[in-house]
């Protein structure tokens, strides 16, 4: 694993801008980067991050029989009651969910360590699917790469593949977001665009014109029932606002399922380190109050059960100046985990986080976001990556 320095493409912004990545530049600062490469080696793509990420899941889908068998951890894991047994049955009936990021801490040097499992609503996905992609084939063109240089990146067409599955008999999908962001605007239209790709009908509508009918399907802006609703927003947000009720016994096909609410929660990671202690790609995690979150002493890493974008993540280490560097924001009323500290690889003055990611159970891609503290935000940037032994 290697950061190479690249010069930029002249005409990156204007590729951007006519293949829809509208959100290359946020709040007029750079996202998409590409000043700096990533270099793999096959052997560490396959060995040292596709293979734990194909192991990973399979210890997921385990901790997900765990989690759901026990209310009293759901509980823990604040996961409403009134969804305890609608998650079981979610998860009984088989219901399909579509994609997920693994997000790793890995230098190259020793095996990569899950920081968190992204599994309900990860966003990044247009830039790794395929505006790295795009990158990666012009610098060939351009003998700026050799011509045998690779991606790990085969996330397009295992989206295309795997959408007809999710959406059903009908071959009708809507995909809802807050369409006033434009992230995550771009993420579900891409989605779409996979879909229709597939042979698929789709429309797109914003998360609050969702209606509901007298039989509990929901609806668009024009009162038709949604067969397959493909939504960009958080399930433990859902489930305690006012509409989250209809997601009980809905017939609509909702994806990510509900079953979902076990993974996308901090409370997965101190699941799985309990189940399996010791795994090299593992590291130890605690609920905070229980005994054994004092064996990690006083340096660990604090997060909230319920975060996005490193907010309220807390590194709480003495030789920090203050002893911490924390990021602010409103998570944390549910509770929090403890983890083993381990800090990002740093490289130069940034530091760098892989995420891993998974389309319909197969891992298939990564993408490399950088920040320039060691708490990944919503201010960090993406840069692409390539592989050359």
């Amino acid at each position: 694993m290697e950061r190479i320095a690249f010069d930029e493409r002249p005409d990156w912004r204007d590729d951007a801008e006519r293949c829809g990545f509208a959100f290359h530049t946020i709040d007029g600062e750079a996202y998409w980067d590409e000043t700096h490469a990533y270099r793999f080696s096959l052997a560490e793509i396959e060995t040292e991050l596709e293979d734990p990420t194909q192991e990973l899941l399979s210890l997921c889908y385990q901790a997900v029989d765990r989690i759901l068998g026990d209310d009293a951890l759901m509980e823990r894991m604040a996961i409403p009651e009134e969804f305890h047994q609608p998650a079981r049955d979610s998860w009984t009936r088989k219901d399909f969910d579509l994609y997920g990021r693994f997000d790793f801490a890995y230098d190259g040097q020793s095996p990569a360590k899950l920081l968190e499992f992204n599994a309900d609503t990860p966003t990044s996905l247009f830039e790794t699917a395929v505006f790295q992609w795009r990158w990666l084939e012009q610098l060939k063109e351009e003998g700026l790469l050799p011509p045998d240089a690779d991606q790990f990146n085969s996330i397009h067409e295992r989206l295309v593949e795997s959408l007809p599955f999710i959406a059903g008999p009908s071959r009708r999908m809507h995909f809802a977001a807050v369409l006033q962001s434009d992230e995550d605007r771009g993420t579900v239209e891409y989605l779409a665009d996979c879909a229709v790709q597939a042979g698929i009908e789709t429309s797109l509508i914003d998360i609050s014109e969702i209606g509901v009918d007298a039989e509990g399907w929901f609806t668009d802006t024009n009162d038709y029932r949604i067969d397959t609703l493909f939504k960009l927003y958080p399930l433990e947000d859902m489930v305690r606002e006012e509409f989250g009720q209809y997601l009980i016994g809905t017939p609509t096909r909702v994806v990510e399922p509900l079953w979902k609410l076990v993974l996308s929660n901090k409370g997965l990671l101190p699941v799985l380190w309990e189940m399996f202690p010791g795994h090299p790609n593992l590291l130890p995690a605690y609920f905070e109050g229980s005994p054994a979150a004092d064996s990690l002493g006083n340096s660990y890493v604090r997060k909230p059960l319920l975060s996005r974008e490193g907010a309220n993540v807390a590194i709480i280490d003495p030789s920090l100046p203050e002893g911490r560097f924390s990021v602010g924001g409103a998570y944390g009323a549910e509770g929090f985990i403890r983890q083993q500290l381990h800090m990002l690889p740093q490289f130069g003055d940034d530091w760098a986080v892989i995420g891993s990611w998974i389309i319909a159970g197969r891992a298939c891609g990564i993408g490399i976001r950088e920040d320039k503290g060691p708490i990944t935000r919503n201010t960090s940037r993406f840069l692409p990556h390539f592989i050359a032994d």
